[in-house]
Parts: structure tokens; sequence; C-alpha cells
């Protein structure tokens, strides 16, 4: 069994939990949403956007008793390989080494048009099982 980590975010119009925890493992989605509206903030740069994942993540992980210190593994999707050197920069502006478990992978497309980048995070909080 697992619950729902409420942390501000606006329920999502699909039948999906934005962010769950089972037992001490958390399972996040994120994308760049803005916490306030709800509404995907597709028309910025890969930096902007980025930037938004990484700070609804920090919310995400305080919510599930966290912080990024806590995450284990990022898997990242981008619409474009060329992002990759913007999205790394904000990436280290909120990660340091040791840094998370990751992949970084080149998609088609994402599911809202002008997103450009979606990230699966998986954490674990409280004592190491």
């Amino acid at each position: 069994m697992f619950e729902v980590v409420d942390w501000g975010l606006p329920r999502n119009k699909g039948p999906v939990s934005n962010a769950v925890r089972a037992g001490g493992k958390v399972y996040t989605v994120q994308i760049p949403r803005d916490p306030g509206s709800g509404e995907v903030l597709a028309q910025g740069d890969i930096r902007e956007q980025t930037r938004q994942c990484l700070s609804n993540l920090v919310k995400v992980m305080k919510a599930a008793g966290g912080s990024l210190a806590d995450v284990v593994q990022v898997l990242v999707y981008l619409v474009e390989g060329t992002d990759a050197e913007g999205m790394n920069e904000v990436y280290k502006e909120f990660f340091k080494d040791p840094y998370p478990n990751r992949a970084t992978v080149v998609v088609k497309e994402l599911l809202v048009s002008g997103m450009r980048v979606e990230m699966v995070v998986h954490g674990h909080v409280g004592p190491a099982a």
C-alpha cells in the first residue's frame, strides 16, 4: 500500500498521483508545472523548465519527510539532445556530488506540446532498509 504525498499541487486532470510514498520509498514524476495554478509552463526554455521541475521536487521531498539528499535516482526525458547541456547546468544547482544515479533519454515528444523535459524520480527517506 502507498500514500499520496500532498505537497500543494492541484490534482492532476488524469488518473495519476504526482507523488506517492510506500514505506520509506518516494516515487514522483516532475514536469514543469506551476505549483499555484497546476498549469504546465511549456513556453520556457530548458533551463526554466528544468528549474521548475527541480523546484517542485524540493517541495515533494520536503512533504515526504526528506530533502534532495534523499533522491537516489532520476530518469530524465528530453525532446532535444542539445538541451542536455542546459539541463545539466541547472541540475548542478540543485544536486551536489555524490549525485543520484541518473539516466538521460532523448524521446520523440512529451505529452504536452512545448514541454522539453520530464523527470521520473525515486527517493528514500528514513533509515536505510
